[in-house]
């Protein structure tokens, strides 16, 4: 269920402040309680808050739970994701190698004027490494995966289905692109990542009533 932004605020102040009357909570918003009597009404019959006489409104612990889960499934992915590390695919595996160590993290982003064209893994570097070449002096983009053959989600794609994408495709991590920003070609460009990290820790976010 989608709750206006009146009634969120609502939902707010009874979890910081309960029990607590309509009555203050009507002072805080700065509504009338008769304004606001039928937020109370579709709060209580969804199950989200439990009134009772003469004491006032309380969150409903099982429903507040679910809304915490909901909500954080629909979060947008540009307000979680983490920062993508993009290479050039001149640079020499050794020195990708050398970055994927030091930046802890699973891919890297191989971009052209922020624009992805490529993407190599910890897996695609350690194949790499394997033969008998001077890793110094072979480019990365030798072993990249290479667009359009990557998937990618965008910044207003949600958590709950960027994480299912991650699943569904078995991979580390997804570059997220932006609907709005393009470089001078009208290429849309990179402007973070979602990796299995980042899933983690949303899921720990939803669990952390348990810890």
């Amino acid at each position: 269920m989608e709750f206006s932004q009146r009634q969120k605020e609502i939902i707010t102040i009874v979890k910081a402040e309960q029990p607590i009357t309509a009555e203050k909570i009507a002072e805080i918003v700065g509504y009338s309680k008769a304004t606001l009597r039928p937020d109370f009404s579709l709060l209580t019959m969804s199950g989200i808050l439990t009134a009772k006489p003469k004491v006032g409104y309380l969150i409903n612990e099982e429903f507040s739970d679910s809304l915490v889960v909901d909500q954080i499934a629909r979060q947008k992915i540009e307000h979680v994701m983490a920062v993508a590390v993009n290479i050039s695919k001149e640079l020499s595996i050794q020195d990708a190698i050398i970055q994927l160590f030091l930046e802890d993290c699973g891919s890297l982003y191989i971009v052209e004027d922020r624009v992805l064209v490529g993407i190599v893994s910890r897996k695609d570097l350690l194949k790499g490494a394997l033969g008998d070449a001077d890793l110094s002096k072979v480019p990365v983009g030798t072993l990249m995966s290479k667009m359009p053959n990557i998937y990618t989600i965008f910044d207003d794609t949600s958590v709950l289905e960027a994480t299912r994408s991650l699943v569904l495709h078995a991979v580390d991590s997804l570059p997220v692109l932006s609907r709005e920003i393009y470089d001078s070609e009208g290429k849309k460009v990179v402007v973070g990542k979602f990796s299995k990290s980042t899933a983690t820790r949303q899921l720990l976010d939803i669990l952390k009533k348990e810890f």
